[in-house]
């Protein structure tokens, strides 16, 4: 179960980053000329408190777990992004967006929490 956990968190490390970060460089009109039309519904500072939130979890992902200090913070990390993820969905299919991606991610990162408290405990 560790394996499957450490290739899940990984994946899910590397996106979160990805997307966190690009929240964080990129301003609220160069996301929505990317296709980001959810930016509408957003002040730019709170764009980039989602893109925080993100990378810091895309941290609590690994980081807890690959030093052996809090190994639980990586599952809590997990199912605040799985939150996140859901409130996204919400947000997509407001707009009628699609919501899969979303979706599919908080469904994720609900695995990894599960599996996370299940290490721990």
């Amino acid at each position: 179960m560790i394996t499957a956990l450490w290739i899940l968190n990984g994946i899910l490390a590397v996106f979160f980053l990805i997307a966190g970060g690009m929240k964080l460089l990129r301003t609220k009109e160069q996301l929505r000329a990317s296709g980001q039309g959810w930016t509408d519904d957003f002040r730019p500072s709170s764009i980039k408190a989602i893109g925080v939130a993100e990378v810091l979890g895309a941290i609590g992902l690994i980081l807890p777990l690959a030093t052996g200090v809090a190994p639980v913070l990586t599952a809590i990390a997990a199912a605040c992004l799985a939150i996140d993820m859901g409130a996204a969905t919400v947000v997509h299919s407001q707009r009628n967006e699609s919501m899969l991606p979303t979706l599919a991610l908080a469904l994720a990162a609900s695995a990894s929490a599960v599996m996370g408290f299940m290490h721990v405990l």
